[in-house]
C-alpha cells in the first residue's frame, strides 16, 4: 500500500534518475530509507562507468551497507523509478531488505513481478515486502523520453 511518504521518496528516486540522464546514462534512480532518513541514494552508472554492475539498485544497496557498516539492511526500505533486473532483485533479496518501492514496471527485464518474482519467492531465504507503481507515469516517461531522444541522436 502506498502512503505519502512512498510518493516523497519516489520523488527523491526521480531526482536521481534526472541526474542519470543528464549524465547520459539511462535514467534510473534509487534511494535507501532506513527510519525515515535517507542513508543512500544512487543513479545508473553502466554506461558512465562501464560496468554492467553499475545499476542504480546495486549502487545504493553498496553505499547503505557502508553507511550502516553492516551487510544486512533489516530495517531499510529502497525506492527506485523501475523494476529491478534479475540481478538487482537478487541484491535486494539478499541484503534482506524490508520492503522494495519501485515506479515503472520493466516488462524487457523486470524480475520482481513482470518476467519474475524474484523478491516475493518463498523458496529464497529473505521475502521482500513490494509496492509497485509508486510515480509510475512520471518514472516511465522519463526513461521514454530518454530512448526516444536516443534514437532521433542515432544511438542504441
Amino acid at each position: 500500500m502506498t502512503n505519502g511518504n512512498d510518493q516523497r521518496w519516489m520523488a527523491t528516486a526521480l531526482v536521481q534518475a534526472a541526474a542519470a540522464a543528464e549524465a547520459g546514462d539511462v535514467p534510473v534512480g534509487a534511494v535507501i530509507v532506513r527510519d525515515g532518513v535517507a542513508i543512500a541514494a544512487a543513479h545508473n552508472r553502466r554506461i558512465i562507468d562501464s560496468d554492467p554492475t553499475g545499476h542504480a539498485e546495486m549502487l545504493a544497496i553498496r553505499a547503505a551497507a557502508e553507511a550502516i557498516g553492516d551487510w544486512r539492511l533489516s530495517g531499510c526500505e529502497l525506492f527506485v523509478t523501475l523494476e529491478p533486473c534479475c540481478m538487482c532483485a537478487g541484491a535486494i533479496v539478499l541484503a534482506r531488505l524490508d520492503r522494495l518501492v519501485y515506479g515503472a514496471d520493466d516488462p524487457k527485464a523486470g524480475a520482481v513481478r513482470t518476467l519474475h518474482q524474484l523478491c516475493s519467492d518463498d523458496r529464497l531465504n529473505h521475502v521482500v515486502e513490494v509496492t509497485a507503481g509508486v510515480r509510475a507515469d512520471e518514472c516511465g516517461r522519463l526513461l521514454s523520453e530518454f530512448f526516444q531522444a536516443r534514437r532521433a541522436e542515432g544511438k542504441k
